[in-house]
């Protein structure tokens, strides 16, 4: 089987709904042990449930916070009962959107925390554990945000960029230990707490503006970050794979609609 697990232990935050539930599922169907930590804890519970229902394994954890003492203290939990930790993927993101004269201190901070801090404080509980067994994955789901702008949200494409720039930093520290670390840019994905942007009418909006002339699928993420999890992805490191169904790739909107306004 391609991208086969079969044997590792998983640790995914944010695993609850949208593409965090979608990587626990492929995860746990390629045969992973998958720990599903999620800050809404009956969201992880009822995907293990659903999951153990097929056969498969996932056990549900709350997701403590961002802080490095409470996270050092998950990993190292998951490891010591299940003996290891093969795989991380950082999923768990977000933030409040704010214009830059309206963003205040609070605002910041929980963009930068649970984006940027808690990526560095995880991965640094996970490379201890992932060094003794001489390999490992540490996944990041970043954003096309890092590289593109839109309004109201100049700190989370800062937290973005910082994870990615995180990435490369990390994978050339770790490169000799077996450890590899690379990440995922979802663009316009069609997922749960989308507020606004998740309407019909904002979501077929958004479709027309993206050259492949929709919104992508949690599992269109899922399956890039299975593949970088696998042994196929052993020669990738610091890097990021872009799934936008294009978005980035026009200069401006106005060029999507110049070549098929006439048929959306």
């Amino acid at each position: 089987m391609a991208f086969a697990l079969a044997g590792k232990v998983a640790l995914v935050t944010g695993g609850g709904r949208g593409i965090g539930a979608a990587i626990v599922t492929r995860f746990a169907e390629a045969g992973a042990k998958v720990i599903v930590a999620n800050r809404t804890v009956e969201h992880a519970e009822d995907l293990a449930d659903a999951l153990s229902a097929r056969g498969l394994d996932a056990e549900p954890l709350p997701l403590p916070g961002t802080g490095r003492a409470e996270l050092t203290q998950l990993v190292d939990a998951i490891a010591e009962k299940h003996g290891r930790l093969d795989i991380l993927v950082h999923n768990a993101g977000g933030c409040p959107w704010a214009s830059l004269e309206e963003l205040d201190e609070e605002k910041l901070d929980a963009a930068l925390d649970i984006n940027l801090k808690a990526t560095f404080w995880l991965a640094q509980a996970a490379i201890p554990h992932m060094k003794r067994q001489e390999h490992g994955r540490i996944l990041v789901t970043s954003s096309v945000s890092a590289r593109v702008a839109m309004g109201g949200g100049a700190h989370y494409s800062a937290a973005k960029a910082g994870v990615n720039a995180f990435i490369r930093g990390a994978a050339l520290e770790l490169a000799r230990t077996g450890i590899t670390v690379n990440g995922v840019e979802p663009g316009f994905i069609a997922k749960p707490g989308r507020g606004k942007m998740g309407t019909p009418e904002m979501m077929t909006k958004l479709g027309a503006a993206i050259p492949l002339g929709h919104m992508g699928e949690p599992d269109d993420i899922a399956y890039a970050m299975l593949f970088l999890a696998s042994d196929e992805a052993k020669y990738m490191t610091g890097q990021t794979i872009v799934v936008d169904g294009g978005s980035t790739l026009p200069e401006t909107g106005f060029a999507v609609e110049a070549l098929w306004g006439e048929q959306q």
